[in-house]
């Protein structure tokens, strides 16, 4: 097996073990243009959930209402974990498929 296809499928498996850190170093580290794209890639599915969640946040601090912050609240977590969901099984689907191509 190609150490750039296991290198390229570890950026999409490091959200269980190691977030940003693995897929920016392997950026920076390796040489090879098509494992940076895996590794950018990765990159942003780890980011987009901490994104989507700052924006979820935003609107809700300055709204006036106790009651409607604290439902708000509820929908922004459920809304988080879904999207957290999505990310993991996609960063999961794309790990295997960069392994068996």
């Amino acid at each position: 097996m190609d150490s750039n296809k296991i290198i390229s499928s570890l950026c999409y498996f490091s959200i269980f073990f190691a977030g940003f850190i693995f897929p920016i170093a392997v950026y920076f580290i390796v040489s090879d243009p098509e494992v940076k794209g895996h590794a950018k890639k990765a990159l942003f599915s780890h980011v987009v959930p901490f994104l989507t969640m700052v924006f979820f946040i935003v609107p809700f601090i300055f709204t006036g209402g106790v009651e409607a912050a604290a439902a708000g609240m509820f929908i922004i977590f459920g809304l988080f974990s879904l999207i957290s969901l999505i990310v993991v099984i996609w960063n999961v689907v794309k790990g295997i498929k960069v392994l068996t191509i």
